[in-house]
């Protein structure tokens, strides 16, 4: 049976593979801001479950703190989050919104589809791929070329192309020896097609040279067909989290 990395340690990869663009830490509650562009990197988690010493106003600091950084409050909660912390948040009516699943596997070989590229994550056909492929209008690959700048660990924006149209992408980025994939999207016209799947290999080809021995990402308890590929890749289920929003924020 493959030992996995420990939830602490799949947390803390995700979060140099996907980091805000301005950080501060309350002890080991982390608050990270990137002009609103994805819920992780706009949110506040807990690193640590016996971190819980005046959740009540660390919470109310918090959330002051992301207010101030022009973002909603949002709290991540994993595992790692204390008892305290949850009942803080359940006794001030926070919402919990899209339940997700943290997904891993193994790393063995794998090849890349003849048809792949590996791009840096900034350029300018990456880019371009993704804004056309996500419908992004300016604001938004605005706000997702920002947070891509503050990457400081080994990434790649992975191209999947078909009679020379790009047709899938996602970018990967390697920390502590696993490789984190988001932002997978396919053309939705050309879906069913075997593209996905074609295209996570070839990402994850270039982690595995990168030095990755497990692979992970997160994925949404509500997206039935994207975890069907992931399993069918060999990613299993590790653990859930959840994100909380205040009362009638939703």
């Amino acid at each position: 049976m493959t030992q996995f990395p420990s939830t602490e340690a799949f947390e803390w990869a995700g979060l140099k593979a996907w980091p805000g663009i301005t950080v501060d830490w309350d002890r080991s509650w982390i608050r990270r801001a990137a002009g609103g562009y994805t819920k992780r990197a706009n949110s506040t988690q807990c690193f640590d479950p016996d971190d819980f010493e005046d959740a009540d106003l660390r919470v109310i600091s918090a959330s002051s703190w992301m207010i101030r950084h022009k973002i909603k409050p949002v709290f991540r909660t994993t595992p790692l989050a204390s008892p305290e912390l949850n009942a803080t948040l359940d006794e001030a009516g926070w919402q919990s919104i899209d339940p997700s699943h943290l997904f891993a596997m193994e790393l063995g070989d794998v090849e890349a589809d003849p048809e792949a590229q590996t791009l840096a994550v900034l350029d300018p056909k990456f880019l371009a791929v993704a804004k056309r492929l996500q419908s992004y209008d300016d604001t938004q690959m605005a706000a997702m070329q920002n947070l891509l700048a503050a990457f400081a660990i080994p990434s790649a924006g992975i191209v999947l192309s078909r009679d020379g149209q790009a047709v899938a992408s996602s970018i990967m980025a390697v920390a502590d020896g696993i490789v984190i994939t988001g932002n997978v999207v396919t053309d939705p016209t050309r879906r069913r097609q075997g593209l996905a799947r074609a295209m996570m290999q070839s990402g994850l080809a270039w982690a595995k040279r990168e030095g990755a021995r497990y692979a992970a990402l997160n994925v949404q308890a509500d997206n039935e067909a994207a975890q069907a590929l992931y399993r069918s890749l060999g990613y299993t289920h590790q653990y859930d989290y959840i994100y909380r929003i205040p009362g009638g924020s939703a």
